[in-house]
């Protein structure tokens, strides 16, 4: 994002409460983490709420960054993603799940071609929370399922039952809303 004195100087501005240092950091990370926060949130409004209270999460720790221990981008993406977590751990305490009937549906490939990256994501965005949190930390993020559980304190079994949930529900998905193009 910037060069190393660059950072090093928001970084000390950050560290002294600075408020021009806090947004010069925050313009240069917003594309990237709101993006994340995108994938883990239903709406816009709630990937902006996730995204600020992260940012405010770095203001606040920024002085426990260690530049030995990973790079500026992926400290703050941990703390995004994590406050990503926290909202999504919210949700689960505050909605019900419900499942979808039937088992396979299987979507044609030139379907699923026609699919952009936007509507794939809105398709994602559908999902119930944690449905959606395992479906993007273990598709997208890469984690295994013993660290979803960890993250989300659910079981290694539940973190599966929702991956595959999440499967079978974007396949319907998929299926309701492309077959007929």
């Amino acid at each position: 994002m910037q060069n190393e004195p660059e950072q090093q100087h928001l970084i000390e501005g950050c560290i002294k409460g600075n408020r021009s240092a806090q947004e010069a950091l925050y313009k240069a990370y917003y594309k990237a983490m709101m993006t994340i926060c995108l994938r883990y949130t239903k709406s816009e409004e709630d990937a902006v709420e996730v995204l600020n209270t992260g940012f405010l999460k770095v203001f606040q720790n920024i002085k426990r960054y260690d530049p030995a221990q990973a790079n500026l981008y992926t400290w703050i993406r941990t703390v995004v993603v994590n406050s990503c977590l926290s909202f999504v751990k919210k949700k689960m305490n505050a909605e019900k799940h419900y499942e979808l009937n039937g088992a396979d549906v299987h979507v044609p490939a030139e379907v699923i071609s026609k699919l952009k990256a936007s509507a794939l994501l809105a398709l994602v965005r559908s999902l119930p929370p944690a449905t959606a949190a395992v479906f993007n930390l273990y598709v997208v993020e890469g984690y295994s399922h013993k660290e979803i559980a960890d993250m989300l304190t659910i079981s290694s079994g539940t973190s599966k039952w929702h991956l595959s949930e999440a499967r079978k529900q974007l396949q319907q998905l998929v299926k309701e809303t492309y077959a007929h193009e």
